[in-house]
């Protein structure tokens, strides 16, 4: 806890001494999630466009049966197609040491800020009678040393997050790469041989981490990771009801899976025949 209160307090008096005299910054001292929470709602899906023939428009038609499905061929009337697009003009070179435009690209660039990616993969260590414990590997931006840290966080419940806002007012999109391991049963399946790392003790109460070896030189890379703990002790509940939602909705689809499991399509093949066919590649007529 000491390293988390140095890390905020060096970020206050940071975010001080670099704000202007003559504008108000105010910097959030609350994390905050942006967005929505996974919960197993599927994502609104735009109806795929139809394609129909019209009888009269069919010339011939073929039927073949294959592994259960139909495959239909049919010869139609030619349908008239957009003419091929022009050729665009070749885009002039770029100098990119040119002055000029290393101006308008850190004007750019000061205008549209890139939201950082934070990149975490995590383990879930489950036990028979003790909280789970989460074992992660932070890979900071721009190419910073990685560390390890262990967590009392239940990171499963985290990976609903898909962007945050830290408690320095920075915002981050989360990629968290994560998966469970369930002790009891790993220990049975490798004949009582497998053994989980050694985790430090955690104390009771809101959820903490302690970093694996050498902790990193500028604290302010712990900032989102802080930032993430804070989210999770605020809003636990929420996460743990779009997390049970998520576990429902997995469970719900494989159950439908295996009561209805999916038939091969149906397949038509429409084509017709052109008066004057492209040239062969490669040839002068």
């Amino acid at each position: 806890m000491a390293l988390t209160a140095s890390v905020r307090s060096q970020d206050a008096e940071t975010a001080a001494s670099s704000r202007p005299t003559d504008t108000a910054v105010i910097v959030p001292t609350t994390a905050r999630i942006i967005g929505n929470i996974s919960d197993g709602t599927p994502p609104p899906q735009a109806p795929k466009p139809g394609f129909a023939v019209p009888a009269k428009d069919i010339l011939q038609s073929s039927v073949h049966e294959q592994g259960g499905r139909t495959i239909t061929i049919q010869e139609i009337k030619p349908i008239a197609m957009p003419p091929p697009p022009m050729p665009q003009p070749e885009s002039p070179t770029v100098q990119i040491d040119n002055a000029a435009f290393k101006q308008r690209l850190a004007e750019y660039r000061a205008n549209h800020p890139q939201t950082p990616m934070l990149s975490l993969g995590a383990t879930v260590y489950h036990f028979k009678d003790t909280p789970p414990r989460t074992l992660v590997r932070y890979w900071p931006k721009n190419g910073g040393e990685p560390f390890t840290f262990w967590s009392s966080a239940e990171f499963a419940l985290i990976s609903g997050i898909h962007s945050f806002a830290a408690t320095d007012g920075s915002t981050y999109s989360l990629f968290l790469a994560w998966g469970n391991i369930d002790t009891t049963r790993a220990g049975a399946f490798f004949g009582g041989l497998h053994h989980p790392p050694d985790i430090p003790a955690f104390p009771n109460g809101p959820a903490t981490f302690t970093i694996v070896g050498t902790p990193p030189v500028d604290p302010s890379i712990l900032i989102p990771i802080q930032s993430l703990h804070d989210l999770y002790n605020s809003e636990h509940e929420r996460l743990k009801t779009a997390r049970e939602g998520c576990e429902s909705a997995r469970l719900q689809r494989e159950a439908d899976l295996k009561a209805n499991p999916p038939k091969p399509m149906n397949i038509v093949l429409n084509y017709w025949r052109i008066e004057n066919p492209a040239p062969v590649k490669g040839s002068s007529k």
